[in-house]
């Protein structure tokens, strides 16, 4: 029994972000969109398993519709409609960062933090720094309830982008102590681990 076809969808405007990593993905989206009427629909299509959480997010933080995703041949295909003007939201950014070397100083005091990675699993595997808790952005609204909302916590990503994603979601769901560490671990000194299985 052959699988079922998938349908070509009509969208007005594709996408090409295949090869690309975060925040790259989500750079261009924001410059497509802009250029989008309200009601029309892009594809973007993309490579890094990072950008479905990323692309969501982005989504719900500026009142555009996310309106699916899409997996064909390893590439992600995912689609977003533009806003009407009235439902456009202004983008935020978390008001609470830290820089690699605040967060490396708390490290070396011992103090009592959470380091939240919410890169995807390979990418926690191929380096994090060492105590940081992998909870991917993909899975932080469902799993937020892990962590302890009054605890001070230090979230991480590849450059700060997912991060700020994951710290406004965890700042709405009531944690007071969130901080955004830039630019993340694109250019952390400090020391690294590694869980991969030889």
């Amino acid at each position: 029994m052959s699988e079922p076809q998938v349908q070509k969808l009509q969208v007005d405007k594709t996408l090409d972000c295949k090869g690309l990593s975060c925040p790259m993905p989500i750079v261009k989206t924001k410059k497509a969109m802009d250029e989008l009427i309200p009601g029309q629909v892009i594809e973007v299509q993309a490579t890094d398993r990072g950008s479905l959480a990323d692309i969501q997010g982005w989504a719900k933080n500026t009142g555009h519709q996310y309106l699916g995703t899409i997996e064909e041949n390893n590439v992600l295909r995912h689609y977003l409609r533009r806003s009407r003007p009235d439902e456009i939201k202004a983008e935020q950014k978390h008001p609470y960062v830290a820089s690699n070397e605040d967060l490396q100083a708390k490290i070396a005091a011992k103090d009592a933090i959470t380091i939240l990675d919410v890169r995807e699993p390979a990418e926690y595997a191929f380096g994090h720094i060492p105590s940081a808790r992998s909870i991917p952005l993909g899975e932080l609204e469902l799993r937020a309830g892990e962590l302890n909302p009054d605890e001070e916590i230090y979230v991480v990503c590849r450059t700060g982008s997912r991060s700020d994603l994951a710290c406004q979601l965890l700042a709405n769901k009531g944690f007071k102590q969130v901080k955004n560490v830039t630019p993340g671990m694109t250019d952390w000194k400090g020391p690294k681990e590694q869980v991969i299985e030889k």
